[in-house]
């Protein structure tokens, strides 16, 4: 009896191995399946950061953070007006996710230990790898952080800038007072009545914030980087799958403009490439849709929505921009950069 029963036990074991994990994510809900139901991506997105995301007078969004939004709703729902933009400021963000407010936060977000493990969320993968800066008024006379000693600095409070900041002026032992501030829109508020001498927040968001004054060339960004601030799209603990779907579609961006995949060339190439890669991706050869639950031409639609990574960049926050970033870090790893997407095979 002991040698029939004890494969059975064994099989019941595997069976509720296998099930509990389901079971669990089912019970914290399929995220797949809740966008599908109300046909609509609920994205959390800054309040309003010109170049990464912010609305129109028509209240249409647009930006660098907005084109992974529409990716996304491109690969899962087949259109990219079907995106709700939810705003989030540097306190509520995170919150929106934990409840399910948003089902993905596409909003200049550090990718962190404590919100990785402690506060359980998912960063998918870096969309753009920034540092933490200082901006301050041309007629300050100051060059380096280093002359910012018992100077008041903006900063956006309960965000690992404002950890950075005490960490860097203590490393340094330099003195300063601050000056918090709820948002970057309050920031600059804060910063151009004079309530600060400097500003500081990533140095991406500080470029966007230059460029929408009226006198930009008046202000100046330091020099100096005082942190690593790998910035993520993020997803709730508990759902894998949404967050492989999030995780590929931001590949499929990145993959596509080393690939040599344009939305002006991706209707010839998805019929005449012979690149295994691009034939998986596109689903010409594979259906590698259908391991997350879509259908084959998910990463087409998602390289239509908007263009591959590099086309987003130069249209949104490119050096032929007002805002004028380079692409430093963010350029492809076969060009000197960082940006690098799994393999699809």
């Amino acid at each position: 009896m002991r040698n029939k029963l004890f494969p059975a036990s064994v099989a019941a074991m595997a069976t509720a191995m296998v099930m509990g994990p389901v079971a669990a994510i089912a019970d914290e809900g399929d995220t797949l399946a809740q966008v599908r139901e109300r046909d609509m991506l609920n994205c959390g997105v800054n309040t309003g950061l010109v170049g990464f995301a912010a609305p129109d007078a028509n209240g249409n969004w647009s930006g660098f953070d907005v084109a992974i939004c529409k990716a996304v709703a491109a690969a899962v729902l087949g259109d990219t007006s079907k995106v709700k933009y939810v705003p989030t400021t540097g306190q509520s963000r995170f919150t929106a996710l934990e409840s399910g407010e948003v089902d993905l936060l596409a909003r200049n977000s550090t990718w962190t230990f404590q919100r990785d493990v402690s506060m359980k969320f998912s960063f998918t993968a870096v969309n753009y790898y920034d540092g933490q800066g200082f901006m301050v008024r041309k007629d300050l006379g100051v060059t380096s952080a280093m002359d910012l000693d018992d100077k008041t600095i903006c900063v956006q409070s309960d965000t690992s800038t404002q950890m950075n900041l005490a960490d860097w002026f203590r490393a340094n032992n330099l003195t300063y007072q601050v000056v918090h501030v709820d948002s970057n829109s309050e920031g600059e508020q804060q910063y151009m009545a004079g309530a600060c001498d400097a500003y500081t927040t990533d140095a991406s968001g500080l470029a966007a914030t230059r460029a929408a004054f009226a006198d930009p060339d008046n202000h100046v960004i330091l020099p100096e980087i005082i942190s690593k601030e790998p910035l993520a799209p993020a997803v709730r603990h508990g759902d894998d799958n949404w967050a492989d779907i999030v995780r590929w579609t931001l590949f499929a961006l990145i993959s596509a403009e080393e690939y040599g995949v344009t939305s002006a060339n991706l209707e010839e190439l998805s019929k005449s490439s012979n690149n295994p890669d691009v034939q998986r991706m596109l689903g010409i050869s594979d259906d590698y849709g259908a391991m997350m639950g879509l259908d084959r031409e998910w990463a087409k639609r998602a390289i239509a929505a908007s263009g591959n990574y590099g086309e987003i960049f130069a249209a949104n926050i490119g050096e032929q921009t007002p805002i004028g970033l380079p692409r430093g870090l963010n350029a492809l790893w076969t060009q000197g950069g960082l940006m690098y997407a799994m393999p699809f095979r």
